[in-house]
């Protein structure tokens, strides 16, 4: 806000000295007619008596053409505006004095108009010009009372008739200096509260519109005024000029007609409209015992319903981690044994199968305490720019010494010759695309034979890093592709339902996309959308030069 005031008082000054300079050069127009009026007045009057009638009526031409232009030219004169006023403040006190020489019966009329002219460019001028113009104001006054006064030498009363006018003209003048520096102050701060008031307004507005909970004002006669787009949406998008609550909601007219009869709220859920989610409405007055308006607060119940769940699994999460920590001691226990066992010589091929099926269940609970910890470790990832294509390829390598395939094939395809970069924490990358690898070989298989799995590296629309993991298998339903990203969902009778759960958990800590295409004649396609390291300023620079140079 202080940067915006300095320029908030700039346009108020600005404005106020346009009006101040507009009103003193009208007055000086009106003030130039009166003296062509009596300078032009028939001689049959008799007053004011003309000294000097030929050198009346000149000084007071001039004055009036001078008024007519300094009018004509004020909008023009604005950015040198205080220039201009010192000039016709100038201009105004010469025609007064050679006015009153020449009308000494209207010197009284003529000096009180002059305090006028002082007064207005004092609300422009610093302090100190104007008490120079004043100074010089009373001086022409003295100066004409000494040595232009008509009857000979002046009297006691016309020379107190003068400095009583040039004390006027100071007071007059430093007066409306005070009053004027208060009023662009005073304007400053009010264009400043009504800027702020704006922006204030502006990010209410913002606040309400994207809110999550619907918001509705309604009146007493049960007409929408304001619905932020959370509420449209709940209503089932109603048309702009649908405005009738009873219309467009009738379950949330009745129970708003009921909340303001009887006081009481209904919590109970409803739908408003087909295929949205259910709202808990809320009601309350902008004002104590007003009902001309009513704000409705829709809760929708899916969110709350979301809130609840992730609360679950995160209390879930740190259940079973314990759970997991306690169990992991007795089971390297009971491994350890089973190994020890597995080495006697003395046993038949009976109990070595029964000491075989301890290993693998061991194994395979490893697996699942494993799962559970990454569950609740949440580690921190460190992002590092990979290329794709060579990643795949030592993934690939790795995986394939590391784990007897048979007759199953793993491939890494690079499409495209040009490196694909992308940003990624290197193990959380290499543990999500394990598991969809482990799930490719296991269930992407079509029946009696092999399965095929390649990892494809390549860039998406505007250059978006993607990695591939694709079967030639029979593919996932539509229902159950729905929910292969839940917690715990699983359609294996020994999966824990963890794996892709864990591994878009991972992807979104990377501000990478996990998510599952079907493929065109059978098959199975992850696909994970990396983020694309930043480009340097000289990179889009070669990049805009080669643009333009095609």
């Amino acid at each position: 806000m202080s940067s915006t005031a300095p320029l908030n008082a700039q346009r108020a000054g600005t404005a106020t000295i346009r009006h101040e300079l507009t009103f003193l050069n009208a007055f000086r127009l009106v003030q130039a007619l009166v003296y062509a009026g009596l300078a032009f007045s028939p001689p049959g009057l008799g007053w004011p008596e003309l000294a000097m009638p030929d050198f009346a009526r000149g000084v007071t031409t001039l004055y009036l053409v001078f008024a007519l232009l300094a009018l004509l030219f004020n909008r023009r004169s604005m950015p040198y505006a205080r220039t201009m006023v010192a000039v016709t403040l100038a201009v105004d006190i010469a025609a007064a004095v050679l006015t009153i020489a020449a009308m000494h019966d209207a010197r009284i009329g003529i000096a009180m108009m002059l305090a006028v002219n002082l007064s207005a460019g004092a609300l422009i001028l610093p302090l100190r010009l104007s008490s120079f113009f004043a100074a010089l104001a009373t001086l022409g006054m003295l100066g004409h009372t000494l040595f232009g006064n008509p009857g000979g030498s002046p009297g006691d009363r016309d020379l107190l008739e003068a400095a009583l006018f040039g004390l006027a003209y100071f007071a007059t003048t430093t007066l409306c200096h005070v009053l004027g520096r208060q009023l662009r102050a005073t304007e400053a701060l009010a264009e400043q509260r009504s800027t702020d008031l704006a922006n204030l307004a502006q990010v209410n507005e913002l606040i309400i519109r994207r809110m999550k909970t619907g918001v509705l004002l309604v009146d007493d006669a049960n007409r929408i005024h304001q619905i932020n787009e959370s509420a449209w949406m709940l209503m089932g998008n109603p048309g702009a000029d649908q405005r009738d609550l009873g219309q467009l909601a009738p379950e949330l007219s009745r129970r708003l007609y009921h909340w303001m009869t009887s006081g009481k709220l209904d919590e109970t859920a409803t739908q408003l409209a087909d295929g949205v989610p259910e709202v808990v409405p809320r009601f309350t007055r902008l004002a104590p015992n007003d009902d001309s308006h009513v704000l409705i607060f829709l809760d929708d119940t899916s969110l709350l319903s979301r809130r609840a769940e992730e609360l679950t699994l995160t209390s879930l999460g740190r259940l079973s981690a314990s759970i997991a920590h306690e169990i992991r001691n007795p089971l390297a226990a009971i491994r350890y044994s089973a190994q020890l066992l597995a080495e006697s010589t003395s046993m038949d091929a009976t109990d070595q199968r029964m000491v075989e099926i301890i290993n693998n269940h061991c194994i395979r609970l490893n697996e699942i305490i494993e799962n559970i910890l990454q569950l609740s470790r949440r580690e921190r990832s460190r992002p590092e720019t990979l290329d794709l294509g060579h990643w795949a390829q030592a993934f690939v390598e790795e995986y394939c010494q590391g784990n007897d395939l048979g007759a199953d094939s793993l491939r890494a395809i690079a499409n495209g010759g040009t490196p694909v970069a992308a940003v990624a924490d290197p193990q959380q990358l290499q543990q999500v695309v394990w598991n969809l690898v482990q799930n490719a070989l296991r269930y992407g298989r079509l029946p009696g034979e092999p399965a095929r799995v390649m990892v494809v590296s390549r860039q998406g629309e505007h250059g978006v890093p993607i990695l591939e993991v694709i079967d030639r298998g029979p593919g996932i339903a539509p229902k159950v592709a729905a929910q292969i990203f839940e917690p715990f969902y699983t359609t294996h009778e020994y999966g824990t339902g963890l794996g892709l759960y864990l591994a878009r958990q991972m992807s979104d800590a990377n501000q990478a996309a996990l998510e599952y295409v079907r493929v065109a004649g059978g098959g199975s396609c992850f696909r994970l959308v990396l983020t694309p390291p930043a480009r340097s300023p000289a990179d889009a620079a070669e990049t805009t030069q080669a643009a333009a140079t095609r």
